[in-house]
């Protein structure tokens, strides 16, 4: 069991950039995957952003050289650097943990609102 808890969402303007945090409840380190959802409204959540255990990341095709993701297993800490952000990055943000490679897991963050203005 594990609680993740979001910080770091709302609201910039177009071209801006936000740091959003995800801290766990205990340590990261047995979490093969960590990564970042988010869900638009009248959309399906949908992944923005995965790092596995040695550090491999993935991203969408729509923010790769935007963000970044990062994980600090000492902290239990999650982060997404958000760079350049355009008013369809905006949603829910969640973080999520996961126990096996790229799939995501049963233990979800209860989300952190980011909203880009034009």
């Amino acid at each position: 069991q594990v609680q993740l808890v979001e910080s770091g969402g709302g609201l910039v303007q177009a071209g801006g950039s936000l740091r959003l945090s995800c801290a766990a409840s205990r340590n990261i380190v047995s979490f093969k995957t960590m990564s970042w959802y988010r869900q638009a409204p009248g959309k399906q959540r949908e992944l923005v952003a995965g790092i596995i255990s040695d550090g491999i990341t993935r991203y969408a095709d729509s923010v790769k050289g935007r963000f970044t993701i990062s994980r600090d297993n000492t902290e239990n800490t999650v982060y997404l650097q958000m760079n350049s952000l355009k008013p369809e990055d905006t949603a829910v943000y969640y973080c999520n943990a996961g126990s096996s490679l790229w799939n995501a897991g049963v233990y979800w963050g209860q989300g952190t609102q980011v909203t880009v203005s034009s």
